[in-house]
């Protein structure tokens, strides 16, 4: 059996110039503070993470779960203005491969995102994605990468062990998560380097090449 996960901001929708102006708007909205969008200095990228951490710089983590659950809600309502006003899309071809990797015998299909779950399926849903029978773990269930990734394949876990793990993301976090976990991992964009990447998922066989599927 093989376990296909996906990131979702980037690999499978083009949602990540609006997610994070929406994530940085609705954290200085509640907080007050403006929020430094450099990703990369953040010890874990996720809503959660980077909020907990943020929290921790301004001495503020003993209201985490208050100020947490008030930029989940913001931020929330405020992707649900976006994606009922503005077209969200597709990376060009990413629906079509989903639906047909669930045609194909001994896959197993999961989603694995730093998003919340909230937000994650209205912006599959304003793009079309059909993620119906496909577990999702995401920063609900926990604020560090390689912890989601590992409740998305728990979640998907049958009595059959994963032959290969295979994981389809877009940044140099998603890469560092799947070095960590030994996931096989295939770069979707150029965000970051990686000696599998795809551009999109336009071709099949292309993206099918770095699967060991045969």
């Amino acid at each position: 059996m093989h376990h296909i996960m996906f990131d979702i901001d980037g690999t499978l929708i083009k949602s990540f110039d609006f997610d994070e102006h929406c994530y940085m708007t609705a954290v200085k909205e509640i907080t007050g503070h403006s929020l430094n969008g450099d990703w990369h200095t953040y010890p874990h990228v996720t809503d959660s993470g980077v909020l907990q951490h943020f929290l921790q710089q301004l001495g503020l983590q003993a209201r985490f779960a208050e100020i947490h659950q008030q930029v989940k809600t913001l931020f929330t309502e405020m992707i649900r203005a976006h994606v009922q006003q503005t077209p969200v899309y597709e990376i060009p071809g990413a629906a079509a491969f989903v639906r047909y990797l669930k045609t194909q015998p001994g896959v197993k299909l999961s989603l694995a995102t730093g998003g919340w779950a909230e937000t994650a399926r209205l912006k599959l849903t304003a793009a079309g994605i059909d993620i119906s029978g496909m577990p999702l773990a995401s920063s609900n269930d926990h604020y560090a990468r390689t912890e989601i990734m590992q409740r998305a394949l728990q979640q998907a876990s049958t009595d059959n062990t994963p032959g290969s793990l295979s994981y389809f993301g877009d940044g140099e976090w998603d890469r560092l998560a799947c070095h960590e976990l030994n996931f096989n991992f295939i770069l979707v964009g150029n965000r970051t380097r990686h000696h599998q990447q795809i551009s999109d998922f336009r071709d099949i066989q292309q993206a099918l090449a770095f699967l060991p599927l045969s």
